[in-house]
This record gives structure tokens, sequence and C-alpha cells, in this order.
């Protein structure tokens, strides 16, 4: 089975940094729909693995976020395009959970779920915890410059170099946009 984990925010949908607490405030990236829905079309199955702490900030609660969810299922779903699975992490960064990025819990949950090797699935986020997260499951990450990604690109140390926490993990590719990543992710295949 073919499989491709994104996060949500930044990569699918405009990022907040004051979160995306309701449906209307959730609106997707130019030609992020028009990707999952290719690589749906090219054979992949796609699940998100997201971070979503203003669940425990009490920013939003859970009928909220399925609310804006159902949002970005029925806009894909225009698209020709489908999300086969949803993880997400409701809780803050202190919590210290082990399914928050960058601990691997909701990605090896997802290789489990799907009964796949981790390292035949890329990972595509915007931040550095996503990357970590991926890389540290074995998947092959992917960073998108939307979102947070020109932040984290810009604030990363290449490997090998002081501050090796700040440092995008080896084999990481850089790409625009999810469009541009999933035209490599199915060229790859």
């Amino acid at each position: 089975m073919k499989l491709v984990i994104l996060d949500r925010d930044g990569v699918i949908n405009k990022d907040s940094v004051n979160f995306i607490k309701n449906p209307n405030e959730w609106v997707a990236l130019p030609g992020s729909l028009e990707a999952i829905a290719l690589l749906n079309q090219s054979g992949f199955r796609v699940a998100i693995a997201t971070n979503q702490s203003g669940i425990a900030r009490g920013l939003f609660d859970m009928a909220t976020l399925n609310a804006i969810n159902d949002k970005m299922y029925r806009s894909l779903a225009q698209m020709g395009g489908r999300i086969d699975a949803l993880f997400y992490c409701p809780h803050a960064a202190d919590d210290n959970c082990a399914c928050r990025k960058p601990k691997t819990g909701m990605i090896e949950d997802i290789g489990r779920r799907f009964s796949v090797d981790l390292t035949e699935v890329y990972g595509v986020g915007d931040s550095l915890r996503d990357l970590q997260a991926f890389a540290d499951s074995g998947c092959k990450p992917i960073l998108v410059r939307s979102g947070k990604g020109e932040e984290t690109l810009a604030n990363a140390k290449l490997p090998n170099q002081s501050l090796p926490d700040l440092s995008l993990p080896l084999g990481t590719l850089i790409f625009a946009d999810l469009n541009e990543a999933a035209q490599h992710i199915i060229t790859e295949d």
C-alpha cells in the first residue's frame, strides 16, 4: 500500500498563530486540495497527523474540531479527493504525551493502522517538529515552504552544525508547497 502522511495547518490550509478555532478560519492553501486528490488518483492513501493543542488550551472543543475537519473533508470531496485517516494530538506541549509531534506516537499509530513500513512513507510538514517526528518514525521527511515552512528553513541549521536540535533531519526534501511535493512523490513511486 502507498501512503503519505500530512500535517494539516500550514500544509493543507492556512495556518494562524492564533490557531484555527472554527470552520470559517479554515481556508485551504492554493493547490493543496488538488494535490491530495492527485495523490489519491495515483493510488496513494492519505493520512493526517496534526497537533491540536487548542483543545487543551480551551480555544475550541471536539465538536468544533470535528466541524473544522468536516469542512476540509467536504472541500476535498469537491475536488475528487479524500483523507483516509486523521490522527490528532489534543494535548498541550507541557502534557508530555507520546502523541504530540515531535514525538512519534501519532506517526507510529498511523503505521500500525495501515500495516505499512514507515520507511516507504513520505511525511509532509511545515515545521521542524513535523520533520523530526516523521524522520524519527522512519518516514521520508518533506518540508514545504508554505505555512511555517519558510521560517523553519530560515531557522534550521544544516546537519553536523552546532545546535543539532535545530537541524533538518538528514534526507529532508524541500518543496514550495504540497502540490510540488505531491508531484515529486508520484514521480518517485
